[in-house]
């Protein structure tokens, strides 16, 4: 079966006012990252596991500085910082809903407004929002990744921490933690010695979720093993946004030297993959695996984590 973008994050609409200036916090904003250490390696799908449609060939030699990134995905109490000392409201908050998987969604029946007709486990839900992920029945938990900011809001919080999102590259090249060639940032396997590696979805999509890993939804950070780089959950749990425009023929002309993506687009990319992987369905949470969707859109499954030069 061939999956279509929704799967993964479903298409939302554009917010309806215009967004504001963000003026960069007074003080430091504290930020647990570690050095990414400067090198090459093989960027794409060594094993031709790929969908065709998402652009993960031709494997091609990348270069990059060091720079530092994020242990872990921006949390909802770090968001909640950003929002407190900014004002700032979201693209959910300004459209009043965004979308929630269908079995965890947490709202009374009138504020179900209805499901992605390409994609019926989404379920667009009023009031979800960073603040309360799965409805207005629920909140957010401050040890889990934020979800529902669209790459605008991942952009205006950066601006604010004096940070910026990953490039496509840099992300690939965190996420394999100095493993060259492999599959997953561990090795080869999803489960070595039959342990979980990673939040992604246990079961039968899109109806039955065991939850083997003991997680329906989003875990908190950290709960999964760390990379060789030290970066936790850069395989599921959420999908993270990168600075880049997404183009499915980017990788046949993209430069050596810190590639930044394409001059323009439509959709910007997403990496990592989300809680609602699975192999029979969307097997994206292979470190060259990619995605994209429009800068506005919004969902229960996307956050981002941010990056600062070396120094």
């Amino acid at each position: 079966m061939k999956p279509s973008t929704p799967c993964c994050t479903p298409v939302t609409g554009p917010a309806s006012e215009p967004r504001p200036a963000i003026t960069p916090s007074a003080a430091p904003v504290p930020h647990d990252d570690v050095a990414i250490p400067g090198g090459s390696f093989l960027m794409g799908d060594a094993f031709a596991e790929g969908y065709p449609a998402d652009g993960e060939t031709p494997v091609h030699l990348v270069r990059l500085p060091p720079f530092r990134m994020d242990a872990t995905a921006v949390t909802a109490g770090m968001f909640a910082a950003f929002a407190r000392e900014t004002g700032y409201r979201t693209d959910a908050e300004r459209a009043g809903s965004s979308a929630v998987f269908h079995l965890a969604v947490a709202a009374s029946r009138s504020d179900v407004l209805g499901v992605d007709p390409a994609a019926p486990w989404w379920v667009t839900v009023r009031g979800a929002d960073w603040r309360h992920p799965f409805g207005p029945l629920s909140q957010a938990e401050d040890g889990h990744p934020v979800v529902h900011v669209s790459w605008h809001d991942a952009a205006a919080y950066c601006a604010w921490a004096g940070r910026r999102l990953p490039t496509e590259a840099e992300w690939e090249y965190a996420a394999r933690g100095g493993l060259a060639g492999r599959r997953f940032a561990w090795g080869d396997e999803l489960r070595p010695e039959g342990r979980w590696m990673c939040n992604i979805w246990q079961g039968r999509f899109p109806a039955d979720n065991t939850a083997e890993d003991g997680w329906l939804a989003t875990a908190p950070v950290r709960a999964y093993p760390a990379n060789g780089y030290g970066l936790h959950e850069m395989s599921g749990n959420i999908w993270e946004w990168c600075a880049d425009w997404f183009d499915v023929a980017f990788y046949g002309r993209s430069p050596v030297m810190s590639p930044s993506g394409p001059g323009a687009g439509e959709r910007r990319v997403i990496r990592g993959g989300s809680y609602l992987c699975h192999d029979s369905y969307c097997h994206r949470y292979r470190v060259s695996a990619r995605s994209a969707t429009t800068p506005s859109s919004s969902s229960a499954n996307c956050g981002f984590r941010t990056v600062k030069p070396a120094g």
